[in-house]
């Protein structure tokens, strides 16, 4: 009898572990649970065992990659103390942005005039720049990916195309005090102490108008041709107007805003352009003065007053930050002025009503808002009785305020040393805000485990 060639041994199934890094995690499971090794003989039953061990490590990688995801941020409604910036010295920190694409970078400048850059939410610092003029503003571009340009006193601007990474000088700044920057889709302006300068890259500058003034505060109202632009100075004006001037025609020309019965103080410190509202075509505008904060929707021809009354005191407000693309939520800050009445709050019905985030410090310095619907927000703080300087992030998710947590940094002192803990290490990872990853791990574990279980049981029947 003719037969016909004899078909080779089979070999055992392999598991490639490159599929490890090109199937995404669900279909990596999905073959695990399905187990086709041993559906083969018994010879090729023997390769299964590569593909369990594969699959699990695969399994683990992912939960712990994504456990150390969520922990890199703070914990939820907690204020968290950052390392201290380097050289820092018993002075204020103006000068501090973070990127809209990455909340993890951050920049910051110190009193010796250094920018640095932190990768990692504030954790390490490293230094991208060296000066000797102390830098008072940083801002990152909110349409052009990568742009940042900081401000300093008296020695013009810094430009960066890579996100902080390096800087360059660029011309038309020099010998300048350059307070803030605004950004249309075309445009860039800046507040100095000769007035608003202009460019269309940031590489190049030119004076724009109101020259005589000394401007502190920028803001773009209308981000599209014509642009609106608001920059306030200061000194008062004559007649004892607020020093605001406005330009429609993206800073060719400039003429003063109207003055408003409503608007207390004798200077403008901080100005800022909301997001447009879902209905009209006017952005919110909300003026911060040496004496209360102030909003309007109408470009600027009325205010009303967010601060007096049993809401926000009335003290300088420095800092102003909106939440994403909402013209009705942002922050705003101050400190204080010395009187010990600053802080920071945060609405979400355009001023109507504020919440305190209880700082740890109450003299807030600088304030950079994370790009995100539960923002983080990294603050500077400064104590006036000890000169001390600290640098905090916070996990804004609407819970109530919690203390800073873990060890404070040298520059965070004044806060209580935790003493030691007689609690278990596991009761501690229970309490923490990473029990419900570490227990969502746990859980896919177990279901791999009842899925091999179940298979080995189902071959030997």
């Amino acid at each position: 009898m003719r037969r016909g060639p004899v078909p080779p041994p089979r070999e055992p199934a392999r598991w490639d572990c490159r599929q490890i890094v090109d199937d995404p995690a669900w279909v990596i499971i999905g073959r695990l649970v399905s187990f086709p090794g041993l559906r083969l003989d018994a010879r090729a039953r023997a390769g299964w065992a590569s593909q369990l061990a594969a699959t699990l490590l695969a399994l683990w990688v992912t939960i712990f990659a994504a456990i150390g995801a969520f922990a890199q941020g703070p914990p939820p409604s907690t204020w968290v103390a950052l390392t201290p910036l380097p050289h820092q010295g018993r002075s204020a920190i103006f000068a501090l942005a973070v990127d809209p694409i990455n909340n993890q970078v951050l920049i910051a400048g110190n009193s010796q005039g250094s920018l640095l850059r932190s990768t990692d939410g504030g954790a390490a610092w490293a230094s991208v720049h060296s000066g000797t003029a102390v830098p008072t503003t940083i801002a990152f571009s909110p349409f052009k990916p990568g742009l940042v340009l900081a401000g300093t006193r008296g020695g013009g601007g810094l430009l960066s195309g890579d996100g902080g990474a390096t800087w360059s000088v660029p011309s038309g700044l020099d010998g300048l005090a350059v307070r803030a920057f605004a950004f249309s889709l075309t445009t860039i302006a800046a507040a100095t102490d000769k007035g608003v300068f202009i460019s269309d890259e940031g590489s190049s500058w030119s004076s724009s108008g109101v020259a005589d003034m000394s401007i502190d505060s920028i803001a773009v109202a209308a981000v599209h041709v014509p642009i609106r632009m608001f920059a306030a100075a200061d000194g008062p004006l004559s007649a004892g107007n607020l020093p605001m001037f406005q330009s429609v025609d993206g800073g060719a020309n400039w003429s003063p805003s109207p003055s408003s019965p409503t608007i207390t103080g004798t200077y403008i410190v901080k100005l800022a352009a909301g997001p447009l509202p879902p209905v009209g075509d006017t952005r919110p505008l909300v003026v911060g003065t040496n004496a209360g904060l102030f909003s309007s929707t109408d470009n600027g021809a009325s205010f009303t007053a967010l601060s007096g009354g049993d809401q926000l005191p009335s003290t300088d407000f420095t800092q102003i930050a909106f939440i994403t693309d909402h013209f009705d939520r942002f922050y705003v800050a101050s400190d204080g002025g010395g009187s010990g009445a600053g802080g920071l709050w945060r609405t979400n019905d355009a001023g109507l009503t504020f919440i305190s985030l209880v700082p740890p410090m109450r003299s807030i310095t600088a304030l950079a808002v994370s790009n995100g619907e539960t923002p983080t927000l990294y603050v500077a703080t400064f104590r006036p009785s000890d000169h001390v300087a600290a640098l905090w992030a916070y996990h804004d998710t609407g819970g109530t305020p919690q203390g800073p947590s873990g060890s404070a940094t040298p520059v965070a002192s004044g806060s209580r040393s935790a003493s030691p803990s007689a609690v278990s290490p596991v009761l501690e990872l229970l309490a923490s805000s990473q029990a419900p990853y570490v227990g969502l791990g746990l859980a896919a574990l177990v279901v791999v485990l009842l899925a091999v279980v179940a298979h080995v049981r189902g071959r030997r029947g």
